[in-house]
């Protein structure tokens, strides 16, 4: 969706419309946690580095971890924050980094600089959120040592969620939800499900994580994960409202 300027603008505005209506998602305060991957591929190409992924996730060396962290810290962060303050959001960004907030590990030396969060600290997003902001989080992550670490934003989303107990979690992307396969969209999704699809490798690539991060935050108290793509700004508020779904709901 990062590469779809006018929906991106769209999501940006509707957020902010939210924001300003007093109608937050399920009674928490709206925060976005946002990922950039086609924006990563083309700054890696400076590197002359093509990217790699093992599971769904990217490989990440010392030195593409620059660039990483560059272009979700930076570039593709201030974006959606300048995008979100011009609608009026009062977004302030921040990273895994900053506080810290993600406190995270290192999977294996065979993903390189690619972490797994063992710990959030939301000190900072709740005085962003008592301070009337809207925050806007980049997944980039420290451990003990303050070594910086590339995680994947579909975990970094659900596992912030937990911490703050939000009631609800929506991944938007540029699908339009689980499909499965026959191809066709479905509409609910439960952990036996998950595996099922997972396990006859309907679910493949970069879904595997994300149905990954929906099952853990499910299994951490979120009442409902959704996945959905763009479909307007007035679908998206049903989905965010719980009386719509053109996306998939995991209970």
């Amino acid at each position: 969706m990062m590469d779809d300027e006018s929906a991106l603008r769209a999501l940006c505005a509707s957020l902010a419309g939210l924001r300003a209506s007093g109608a937050p998602v399920v009674g928490t305060p709206l925060v976005l946690v946002h990922g950039g991957g086609k924006d990563i591929n083309r700054h890696l190409a400076w590197l002359q580095e093509e990217p790699v992924f093992k599971d769904g996730l990217r490989v990440t060396s010392l030195a593409a971890l620059k660039v990483v962290e560059m272009t979700l810290s930076g570039f593709v962060n201030k974006k959606l924050v300048g995008l979100l303050n011009g609608e009026g959001a009062a977004a302030a960004g921040l990273s895994g980094v900053d506080g810290p907030t993600f406190i995270c590990e290192k999977i294996s030396e065979d993903l390189g600089q690619v972490g797994r969060i063992r710990e959030v600290r939301t000190g900072l997003v709740d005085a962003l959120l008592q301070a009337g902001f809207l925050p806007v989080v980049s997944p980039i992550s420290v451990d003990s040592a303050q070594a910086h670490y590339n995680v994947n934003a579909d975990d970094a989303a659900a596992a912030l969620a937990s911490a703050l107990r939000a009631e609800k979690l929506i991944f938007v992307s540029d699908v339009e939800g689980v499909r499965g396969a026959d191809g066709a969209r479905i509409p609910e999704l439960d952990g036996a499900g998950i595996e099922k699809l997972i396990a006859d490798g309907v679910a493949n690539g970069g879904m595997i994580p994300k149905l990954k991060s929906c099952r853990a935050a499910v299994e951490a108290g979120i009442g409902q994960v959704h996945i959905c793509g763009w479909a307007g700004a007035e679908k998206f508020a049903a989905q965010v409202r719980g009386d719509g779904n053109t996306g998939t709901i995991i209970r």
